[in-house]
């Protein structure tokens, strides 16, 4: 995925500053990640929650792509809350 440009929302920098979160974790998501759900229907492109595990700490990425225009989008990265997510951090709690 990552021969593509990746463009990173002014969201997705601002959470990834306060979240410690960087580049090379981003590019290492899209590489070795596993798409946990994908949203066909979200407008101007689909997009698709991704996680991976990066230095030890569990983390999700939320991204599109622009097949026109060969890019991949940023929206958010995070980590998940034990809250939220199961203990695999892919299976959302009923």
């Amino acid at each position: 995925m990552t021969d593509k440009k990746i463009i990173f929302s002014n969201h997705a920098v601002k959470q990834m500053f306060l979240r410690d979160i960087d580049v090379e974790d981003v590019r290492f998501i899209l590489n070795q990640g596993v798409i946990i759900t994908e949203y066909p229907d979200d407008k101007p492109y689909s997009s698709k929650l991704l996680f991976a595990i990066c230095n030890s700490r569990p983390l999700h990425l939320v991204c599109s792509e622009n097949f026109d225009e060969n890019t991949i989008i940023i929206i958010t990265a995070y980590e998940p809350s034990g809250d939220t997510w199961e203990n695999d951090f892919i299976t959302r709690k009923k």
